[in-house]
């Protein structure tokens, strides 16, 4: 059984609000934590149909089979109930009463915060990190390898094929997912555009050129992005606004949570593939960002990330926020250090006023240099502290 990093702040959040919604993608292990870490609540799924048709004709009758409350799964499937169930949080001192899970997070959030704000706490459960995953055990350790599987945790639990295993998960997806979100009909389209974004993994969102080789106009684009961010399949990387006096760019960076599916988007199908393909470095700073965004969330951590990009092509790949702190990192695919990895972040410190900084990267060391930058090994990423306040 592996232990979910999320596990601890789960209980801490149960023990600070009435209610809590456990939010993430579909099969990224939602139902089984909240069932190992509330193994005595009720459990009831809004995917049985028999139990969703109660919950929305008669909600105060289902709710009511829950006097000590319950694990109520897909909870997004009937957003009527929310509003009956802050009547049961308003006459309650009980913490931890209800916990909620919810693969959309759109449609959960919506409800949320019309009916229960102040009442839940939220936390977005991602697939595996690195930690997690090193307890499956992973029979095979080569960055290639882990990018190629992604993080899912049945294509580790059960050695699943991924090429299978994502085809069949993105076509799950688009037809069950997006209909219920947006209720598009031309599949075909949307899952061309899927691959479209994949093919734009690691790179400053143009909508008008999206929407042009889609063949669908930008308030589409734009809907359509917005499915993709609150269904955890894609995030946009905001860059920051602070220039140092220097015009930057303003349009966000496009990244895949999980590397598998933009692997099987892609059409990568295989190791050697993957390592030929150009796309290799953009996969490799998605999956260590999305690496970042695990432990963020797994830790109920307030750091922000960002990342900068002047006019004159200086990029930092990733900012790590803290309150005013700025905290810069450079993410490189390479096992290999060279002194010219730290350019970027030497520039940035010069135009900062600071020293110090991260340098991420595929190599075996991992050390603090005299000028403050530290160089870590990419399966490191959890163990960075100063990333997470």
């Amino acid at each position: 059984m592996v232990y979910r990093e999320a596990k601890k702040w789960l209980r801490i959040l149960a023990k600070e609000f009435r209610s809590v919604a456990v939010v993430g993608p579909r099969q990224s292990g939602k139902t089984t934590l909240v069932l190992e870490t509330f193994g005595k609540k009720p459990y009831v799924s809004l995917e049985d149909p028999d139990e969703r048709q109660m919950a929305d004709s008669d909600p105060r009758a289902f709710l009511d089979r829950f006097k000590n409350g319950a694990i109520i799964d897909e909870a997004q499937r009937v957003p009527a109930l929310f509003s009956y169930l802050q009547k049961i949080l308003d006459n309650t001192k009980k913490d931890g009463l209800f916990i909620l899970t919810g693969s959309n997070n759109f449609l959960l959030q919506e409800s949320i915060s019309q009916t229960l704000a102040g009442r839940i706490g939220y936390i977005d459960l991602l697939p595996f990190c690195y930690s997690e995953l090193t307890q499956v055990p992973i029979k095979k350790e080569n960055t290639d390898h882990l990018i190629l599987k992604g993080c899912y945790p049945e294509v580790h639990d059960r050695e699943r094929n991924p090429a299978v295993w994502y085809s069949a998960y993105i076509r799950t997806y688009v037809e069950r997912d997006v209909r219920q979100l947006k209720n598009i009909t031309d599949t075909i389209l949307f899952t061309r555009f899927l691959q479209l974004c994949a093919g734009r993994i690691g790179q400053q969102l143009n909508l008008v050129s999206l929407a042009n080789e889609c063949g669908i106009d930008v308030r589409t684009t734009q809907n359509w992005l917005s499915v993709l961010e609150s269904s955890f399949v894609v995030f946009l990387l905001k860059p920051h606004h602070k220039n140092f006096n220097k015009r930057l760019v303003k349009t966000p960076k496009l990244y895949f949570y999980d590397t598998g599916l933009a692997c099987s988007l892609l059409g990568i199908k295989s190791e050697k593939e993957l390592t030929n393909s150009h796309f290799r470095g953009s996969l490799f700073e998605s999956y260590a960002i999305a690496e970042c965004l695990k432990y963020k969330h797994n830790t109920g951590s307030q750091t922000s990330f960002y990342y900068w990009r002047d006019n004159k092509g200086v990029e930092i790949d990733l900012l790590a926020e803290h309150g005013r702190k700025l905290l810069p990192i450079e993410i490189k695919s390479t096992q290999t250090f060279r002194e010219d990895h730290l350019a970027h972040l030497r520039k940035w410190n010069d135009y900062a006023s600071q020293r110090g900084g991260v340098l991420i990267y595929d190599g075996p060391q991992s050390y603090t240099r005299s000028d403050g930058i530290s160089i870590a090994n990419w399966r490191e990423i959890g163990t960075l502290k100063k990333l997470y306040k």
